[in-house]
């Protein structure tokens, strides 16, 4: 219950891949505690409900490997005295044993890496050949050697691949197409290369990659959310051990409808601000609550299958964050065209900040449900209750959104 409460209390920290934004825009001069707080707390609790309904399929019933869910629990496991010894290679003592050593190894070699520099976690080579520039780079932490043990060979190479694609195929093509200026730094050129040109290219395929989660989803999802409503109709036609109780259908629609409310409540103190007229404001506002909703949603479902298949700690979520940007982008600058928002003083600047604010829910969203079908892996792999964990997932998030509110500022 500590880990699942404090894993998504670390995880809503993704919030700051968006909000400095607003200080670089230059529309915010400080960071607002409670839009922040309300934000991370109410787009965290979203990221749990939305991810509820997908539990049985992708998490009891899939084969998916949840890399970080599977490791916690086999720590869990491994000092457990009364677990199940035919399920366990190893006595508890020695579990415990293998997990010192392999602690202590893994702080030494961190120790000797980021902390004395004695050693290289990485290795970097650059070359050309005309104007096409090849960056390789070579990296080595335990952490991603023990995260890629439990992926496995298949989400390896897959990885693999597309590191091949975009610094083997990507960086050179584009590179001399663009070619660097006489004296640039090849290294600095091709890593800039990558940043604006071929990582967006990489978005676009984990879009198309997400839409297709979200056909093979479908059916799952549907069967989950059947299940949730004959559960509150007949509680006698589910299963009567507690591994299988999840929160009610009636308990996630009170708490959808809440949330709705405290964003809605946050976006019009952010909106009213900009000295529209009453409607105007009414109409923004209503927009980006259902833009992020909509996507919200969907992005749950193809970051619980990501996060499934290779892992939290590797999950694409600021690739999900572009595609957000990029999608509420195009719906809010249609709106504005109609409406004449941009003809007016400060128009373009108040619409790009409004969805920096929509895809900030849409993060919280997509970085709770990246965690949160983690920690309903570990549960289920050692016989947890699943509604207590989900109540201990929402309390993380409005616990973590208290914290997270008030580091920016102090930064800044």
């Amino acid at each position: 219950m500590v880990q699942t409460q404090a894993s998504a209390a670390g995880c809503l920290s993704s919030i700051i891949f968006v909000l400095p934004g607003m200080l670089m825009l230059g529309y915010w001069q400080g960071f607002p505690f409670w839009q922040i707080m309300l934000i991370c707390a109410a787009g965290g609790i979203l990221g749990v409900i939305f991810t509820i309904p997908l539990r049985q399929v992708m998490v009891v019933e899939s084969k998916l490997p949840y890399p970080e869910g599977v490791a916690a629990a086999e720590i869990l496991k491994a000092g457990d005295a009364h677990s199940n010894q035919e399920e366990c290679a190893t006595s508890p003592k020695e579990g415990m044993r293998l997990i010192v050593r392999g602690g202590a190894l893994s702080g030494i070699m961190a120790l000797l890496t980021g902390g004395f520099r004695v050693v290289a976690d990485s290795v970097a080579v650059t070359f050309n050949a005309g104007a096409a520039i090849f960056n390789l780079q070579f990296g080595f932490s335990f952490a991603l050697l023990g995260a890629g043990f439990l992926v496995g060979i298949t989400g390896g190479i897959a990885m693999m691949v597309g590191t091949i694609i975009a610094w083997c195929g990507g960086v050179p093509i584009i590179s001399s197409i663009f070619p660097a200026d006489s004296g640039v730094d090849l290294s600095s050129y091709a890593v800039q290369v990558w940043a604006t040109k071929v990582r967006y290219i990489g978005a676009g395929c984990i879009a198309v990659a997400a839409i297709w989660v979200l056909f093979k989803l479908a059916k799952p999802l549907i069967d989950g959310m059947k299940m949730s409503v004959v559960a509150f109709k007949s509680k006698d036609s589910i299963p009567r051990e507690r591994i299988f109780h999840d929160l009610s259908l009636k308990t996630m629609l009170w708490i959808s409808f809440a949330m709705l409310v405290i964003l809605s409540l946050t976006m019009w103190s952010f909106v009213v601000d900009s000295g529209f007229s009453f409607g105007l404001c009414l109409l923004l506002v209503f927009i980006s609550i259902i833009l992020a909703y909509v996507i919200g949603f969907l992005v749950a479902a193809a970051c619980g299958y990501m996060a499934g298949l290779i892992g939290s700690s590797s999950s694409p979520i600021s690739g999900i964050c572009i595609i957000s940007v990029i999608v509420v982008s195009a719906i809010l600058l249609g709106v504005g065209n109609l409406t004449g928002i941009f003809e007016s003083a400060g128009g373009t600047k108040f619409m790009t900040a409004l969805v920096m604010m929509t895809v900030a829910i849409v993060l919280a969203i997509s970085a709770i449900s990246n965690d949160n079908m983690q920690d309903l892996k570990t549960g289920y792999l050692v016989g947890a209750t699943p509604w207590r964990q989900q109540v201990a997932l929402i309390i993380g998030c409005i616990v973590g959104a208290f914290v997270i509110a008030p580091v920016p500022r102090c930064l800044s």
